[in-house]
């Protein structure tokens, strides 16, 4: 079977979002609203694959930079999202198709980030099996934290603790409707302890929100009414993700955070299945902060891994 690719288009945008509803790898992040928020950063260049009868059958989120594809940077993952009836032969056949479509438009190399099996609906891999044939190389590795809610957890004896102890100090938790009510905290958070900024600004995750208000969430922990310790979910179908999370000193020291999480946690069980706490390296992969990791530990989560993939175009 012939397979045809294009370059993705502002007018193909229903297509693209119709189709993003019914494939097995789905996420809210590949819709063109969250996609093109950032579209001033990052030089699109998504495809669209479709068969000999001009039905889509795959998409890959994408920009260039350099001669490079990229699977998106402006996303955390994002590979091949594939039709539910797709098979591998498929995917195999595709990989040959966008390498020959991106090589006529000069591009060398493509950087893959696969998505990871957690946020698969149905069984999603093809794109790894494909990978391998064309000799792609594992060039990072990330360990994030999840768990699996529907397989039961247990929080550790100091997690407990500390949970108590927040209890006791009076801090209380609650959903807010705005987001950036909480980026006081992780902007300070961020700068204080990390030398850096938040990935959004206030604009822009208030934006995000009234865009996509049933996948992303703010919590927020208060002590005698001031904000010490936030947390930011992105939720897609199966999957309640902490994109951000923060607890200024005083925070800490009332262990709010912790009180928070577990209120999330309890908060989101009613319609997940899987509590993500995101990654837990830095240098590409290579250093793992144990301590970062240990807390997520604590609350009963284990490892899965983000992959990231190089491939040379020849």
């Amino acid at each position: 079977m012939g397979f045809i690719v294009h370059r993705y288009s502002s007018l193909e945008k229903k297509q693209w979002n119709d189709f993003i509803l019914n494939c097995k790898n789905s996420h809210f992040m590949f819709h063109r609203d969250f996609m093109d928020y950032h579209s001033d950063r990052f030089e699109d260049f998504s495809l669209i694959i479709m068969n000999e009868n001009k039905k889509i059958i795959t998409l890959l989120p994408g920009n260039i930079n350099k001669n490079i594809f990229y699977s998106h940077q402006g996303l955390t993952f994002g590979g091949f999202l594939m039709d539910k009836k797709i098979h591998a032969m498929d995917i195999i056949e595709v990989f040959d198709a966008v390498k020959k479509f991106l090589k006529t438009n000069k591009i060398e190399k493509i950087i893959y980030k696969p998505i990871p099996v957690i946020y698969h609906q149905y069984p999603a891999q093809e794109d790894l099996y494909a990978l391998f044939r064309n000799d792609a190389q594992l060039s990072r590795r990330d360990i994030s934290s999840s768990i699996m809610m529907e397989k039961g957890y247990n929080y550790s004896k100091s997690k407990q603790r500390n949970i108590n102890k927040a209890k006791r100090e009076g801090v209380v938790c609650q959903q807010v409707q705005q987001p950036s009510l909480v980026w006081g905290v992780i902007r300070h958070v961020l700068e204080e302890y990390h030398h850096t900024t938040p990935v959004h600004n206030e604009a822009e995750i208030d934006y995000l929100k009234e865009k996509f208000p049933e996948n992303i969430k703010a919590y927020a922990a208060f002590y005698q009414d001031a904000i010490v310790s936030a947390c930011v979910t992105f939720e897609s179908i199966n999957v309640v993700h902490t994109q951000y999370l923060a607890s200024n000193q005083l925070g800490r020291e009332l262990r709010a955070l912790d009180l928070l999480i577990d209120y999330v946690i309890a908060a989101s069980s009613d319609y997940a299945s899987i509590f993500d706490f995101g990654i837990s390296n830095e240098n590409n992969g290579r250093y793992l902060n144990n301590g970062l990791i240990s807390q997520k530990e604590g609350f009963g989560a284990r490892a899965i891994v983000y992959d990231l993939y190089s491939m040379d175009i020849n």
